[in-house]
């Protein structure tokens, strides 16, 4: 059991913040010139098809975690959109990024400025140019427009992390209701880790304890709540109405996410960059933050079930020493992985329902970033019903990007009505359907019609600007 639930936790890890395919698809390569190389030790991937309609898209991929990565770099988010835009005249190019694994992101936009530097001089110059990004990479592609005005004619964003810094300050805090619900005397280093696996271990044991009761399903599902994860993971299936389906699905995020992927053992990574701690929960107030939280009825009857008062739980929560952040480190996170919504030039963004690793708050509240220092007669952002992280099918990439480029060529926006989103995507065909469901140890894919829908997202639970 312990064996696979570690396999499928690598399976999961690797795909939730990075590629979802590894193989490209069978395709007539002898329609496009690929070129390949290294530049200051940041590995490269261009296809510029013999054909090229004048326009380059640079993708930026999302986190890989070492060992893993995939077998090949990629040039979109699904491989089948990578076929499609070569078909289609469109030139793609893509970094791995100096170091490949972890939060590489200063070294991100500094690599695939040098690849686009690289492209217009040794290929051309384009007619324009769009960025494009999924998890991790929706921040870069973000940050390298706003900083390199004029060099990008459009944005697109899919499955983004646009506060990466609050990310990190939603994670600390359903870690640190864990901790101290389940295993208040515990020697466990959530931050600045002495034995990074001993504590990774540690904290791993105590939540599998507590999936075993009532109880400790209960005080996982406060976890998740103060973090706004969905109870929603299951990409193949439909959004779950009972509450115990729902809330199984919210701990699968909350344990198969964040427990591994922002543990003690993920820690020393995101420290060693920002030069210490960049995560602090220093005067948050959990009642509250549970209060305005959309999964405050599942907490009530998972807390009803086990028959308990969560009120005594936030008690303890709000008694619970604090952790502070080191200035310089969060200043680092802030500086290199915060969007600050310039909107140099048109973005559209995407997001599914159900996301619960880059929660859909992320997308409100870049929303709200760009109300506040850009133009929002720039943004656009649209949703498909589904769970899952970053499971879109290539038929919507291929629409988004559609609607991205007529916006750079007309000047204007084209209807993004979801109705009208998901029929241009539909009528692309069962070629472009496949979608890989994250909580598959097989890394299964199935088709499914495309369907964007109208939604609200809840807010981003810890924001930057509350964190400064």
């Amino acid at each position: 059991m312990t064996y696979l639930r570690r396999t499928l936790v690598t399976v999961l890890v690797a795909l939730l913040l990075g590629a979802l395919f590894s193989a490209a698809p069978a395709a007539a390569e002898n329609r496009w010139r690929t070129h390949e190389g290294t530049i200051d030790g940041a590995d490269f991937l261009v296809k510029v098809p013999k054909r090229w309609n004048g326009t380059l898209v640079l993708y930026s991929h999302g986190l890989y975690v070492e060992p893993w990565k995939p077998e090949r770099i990629m040039l979109a988010t699904r491989p089948e959109t990578e076929e499609w835009l070569l078909g289609q005249g469109y030139a793609l190019a893509a970094s791995n990024y100096k170091g490949v694994f972890g939060h590489a992101i200063e070294e991100a936009l500094t690599d695939q400025i040098a690849l686009l530097d690289w492209f217009q001089a040794t290929v051309g110059r384009p007619r324009r140019t769009v960025t494009s990004g999924m998890s991790m990479g929706a921040v870069i592609s973000l940050k390298l427009a706003e900083n390199n005005p004029g060099r990008f004619d459009g944005v697109l964003t899919q499955c983004g992390e646009y506060d990466v810094n609050g990310t990190w300050n939603s994670a600390l805090d359903m870690l640190f209701a864990l901790k101290t619900l389940l295993a208040p005397d515990a020697d466990i280093d959530l931050v600045r880790p002495r034995d990074p696996q001993a504590a990774q271990a540690a904290l791993e044991a105590v939540v599998a304890e507590a999936q075993k009761t009532d109880a400790g399903r209960a005080r996982i599902a406060l976890a998740g709540a103060l973090g706004a994860i969905p109870g929603w993971a299951l990409a193949h299936e439909p959004e779950p109405t009972v509450p115990a389906d729902r809330l199984a699905q919210q701990a699968l995020w909350v344990t198969g996410a964040y427990l591994y992927g922002y543990g003690p053992a993920a820690r020393p990574e995101i420290e060693r960059r920002a030069g210490g701690n960049p995560s602090s929960n220093t005067g948050i107030d959990y009642r509250r933050q549970l209060t305005r939280s959309t999964g405050l009825d599942l907490v009530r009857h998972a807390y009803r079930a086990g028959g308990m008062d969560p009120e005594a739980d936030l008690d303890r929560l709000a008694a619970a020493p604090r952790i502070s952040a080191d200035p310089e480190a969060r200043a680092y996170l802030h500086r290199h992985t915060v969007a600050r919504g310039t909107t140099p030039s048109p973005v559209l963004t995407a997001h599914t329902t159900g996301d619960g690793g880059a929660v859909a708050g992320q997308a409100r509240w870049y929303g709200d970033q760009v109300r506040r220092n850009g133009d929002p007669g720039l943004l656009r952002q649209t949703y498909v019903s589904r769970g899952g992280h970053c499971s879109f099918n290539a038929a919507e990439e291929i629409v988004l990007l559609r609607t991205l480029l007529s916006r750079v060529d007309d000047g204007r926006w084209p209807s993004t009505d979801p109705r009208r989103l998901t029929a241009a995507a539909t009528a692309l065909g069962s070629a472009y359907r496949l979608v890989p469901d994250l909580f598959d140890p097989q890394g299964g894919e199935k088709a499914m019609s495309p369907l964007f829908t109208r939604f609200t997202p809840p807010a981003h639970p810890r924001p930057s600007s509350e964190s400064r």
